[in-house]
């Protein structure tokens, strides 16, 4: 698949965005290993702490498919610049890997090209105490 599919499946997710309060409508779309396309929109909800975020909502349906190796996620909005994933999604993607290329674009066509590792260099690794536990 190449980088313009990918963002035509963003960009198809983005249509089904429930965001009534923002209306700041995203679609994700993530590449797997296998070759697979896994989707996702932003939920809001009236308690904003609790809306999932586009990309948040495509990594659950991958994991959910038993799918957990990530090429690349190709992020749309309707913004004139493209939107860079949030601190959270950065996270959220990190945990699969640092390696992942990341797309933004907006509805206009204009996008973005660059990879997790610059978004979020010093990702949180993990909890382990001085006895690797």
């Amino acid at each position: 698949m190449n980088d313009d599919q990918l963002i035509q499946a963003a960009a198809k997710a983005r249509e089904k965005s429930y965001s009534p309060y923002s209306k700041f409508a995203v679609g994700a779309a993530i590449l797997t290993k296998s070759g697979k396309v896994f989707t996702g929109c932003n939920v809001e909800n009236r308690s904003f702490r609790l809306t999932i975020c586009a990309e948040q909502a495509a990594v659950a349906a991958a994991v959910s498919a038993g799918e957990k190796q990530f090429v690349k996620v190709a992020v749309v909005t309707g913004l004139a610049k493209p939107a860079m994933p949030c601190g959270a999604c950065r996270q959220t993607l990190g945990e699969f890997g640092s390696h992942l290329d990341i797309i933004t674009a907006n509805t206009d066509g204009v996008r973005e090209i660059t990879t997790l590792a610059e978004l979020l260099p010093h990702p949180f690794e993990g909890m382990e105490d001085s006895n690797g536990v």
